[in-house]
């Protein structure tokens, strides 16, 4: 089948058609035209106003299979990936068994050649993700680990975070880890600040991640290796990652899109859904965080797709889980964030930028090149109603609201996704 995009803005800094406006024909899953001219196809996605950049691969993406598959099973996640946008995620070890051997490994990736969505697994550092004792790193390499983290929990273990430094150098292996000060946050339900206190419950300080980045970065210094903070939020850890870059570590980090749009403020209602770790800061935290997106401190934009079922959630707040779901509107806050850092940038931190670090083939534009697409279109105006919900779960504060900033069409392993 041909499949004509037409007149969409393609976004690819390693192509000649970087910022102009093309016409591209897919077929059979390779991109057999770029022009201005339009050609014949089966079918024809005017896109006029919208961008065209490589497949968006989401870094950190939380799905609970095995284990938790009531919360979000791989055919679920990869579902709801495609309609937002995805043809890649790399999947946190927090599963029940830890992805912390061979088999856990192959049965996350034994699916990938019938997927348009590839799933990348990332392996546990720590056994059960406990902080205690390293997995055979060598051997998850070997076996398809793209990188190493304890996912969802951080490596809170001085010796433990040394010693995987140390180990991964035997094959430049990347370290992503959660930097949390698990003691200063224990109990801990929202940013601790004026608007904690007016609500009464216990404060998730901004010195638990200053800290834990401050140690880690020591350390990176002191052994060398490969580190990527995942989900930051405070503006002084930005700085702290700023000035590490500076002096040359081998240092990168991601937020979730939503943490630099979205303040705690919110929580006033009680409102579970946005219950999050690391929490929403206060409305003045945000601006440093547009501001390290726009200087290069922040490399990778993430969803932070963390799905709860529904006896999780609806619950009183200090008894609710953390997390919200984001597949599927993370392209609506990366519209918004448009408004204020440039497009073509932002969508390099969901494309090239977390492939680069897990040194993945990076997907081009250019004529003859297999068709690893995403088309977005930043002006559409839609509901995430029930039935557009794609996750097993329905933990999203967007659920039933309109939002603006929509994926349209996906391309990836001889197959598509269209918006319908």
């Amino acid at each position: 089948m041909k499949i004509l995009i037409q007149s969409a803005t393609i976004s690819d800094p390693g192509s000649p058609h970087h910022r102009k406006k093309k016409n591209v024909l897919v077929q059979n899953g390779r991109i057999v035209d770029i022009g201005a001219k339009k050609v014949p196809a089966d079918k024809v996605v005017e896109a006029e106003g919208m961008f065209l950049s490589g497949g968006w691969m989401d870094l950190g993406t939380f799905i609970g299979d095995p284990g938790l598959e009531h919360k979000e099973d791989l055919v679920s996640a990869c579902n709801a990936a495609a309609a937002g946008g995805f043809t890649a995620l790399a999947m946190l070890p927090n599963t029940v068994p830890a992805v912390q051997g061979k088999n856990e490994v192959n049965y996350i990736t034994k699916g990938n050649d019938a997927r348009l969505v590839q799933v990348y697994p990332i392996a546990a550092v720590t056994l059960k993700n406990a902080g205690e004792e390293l997995t055979e790193m060598i051997d998850l390499n070997a076996s398809g680990a793209v990188a190493f983290s304890d996912g969802l929990k951080p490596v809170w273990n001085t010796d433990i975070l040394l010693k995987s430094l140390q180990y991964l150098q035997k094959f430049d292996g990347l370290l992503i880890n959660h930097p949390e000060d698990i003691w200063l946050n224990m109990f801990g339900q929202m940013n601790e600040g004026k608007n904690s206190t007016i609500l009464g419950l216990k404060g998730m300080p901004k010195i638990a991640e200053e800290l834990a980045v401050s140690r880690d970065v020591e350390l990176l210094g002191y052994a060398g290796g490969r580190l990527h903070f995942a989900r930051l939020s405070s503006a002084k850890a930005l700085d702290l990652v700023r000035a590490a870059k500076k002096k040359k570590l081998n240092l990168t980090c991601d937020i979730a899109a939503y943490q630099a749009l979205l303040d705690d403020s919110l929580l006033e209602d009680f409102d579970t859904h946005y219950k999050v770790n690391p929490p929403l800061r206060e409305k003045a935290n945000l601006a440093a965080l547009v501001a390290a997106l726009k200087d290069g401190t922040i490399d990778v934009l993430a969803s932070g797709h963390l799905p709860q079922d529904v006896e999780s959630k609806m619950l009183e707040f200090d008894h609710a889980d953390f997390g919200m779901i984001n597949l599927q509107t993370f392209a609506s806050q990366l519209a918004q964030l448009a408004t204020q850092v440039d497009i073509h940038d932002l969508l390099a931190k969901v494309t090239s930028a977390p492939r680069q670090l897990l040194k993945l083939p990076l997907p081009g534009i250019e004529k003859g090149a297999a068709a690893n697409l995403t088309l977005f279109d930043p002006r559409e105006k839609w509901v995430f109603t029930e039935e557009a919900n794609l996750s097993k779960s329905r933990n999203s504060p967007w659920l039933g609201k309109e939002v603006v900033g929509k994926a349209k069409a996906v391309f990836n392993n001889s197959k598509y996704w269209l918006d319908r």
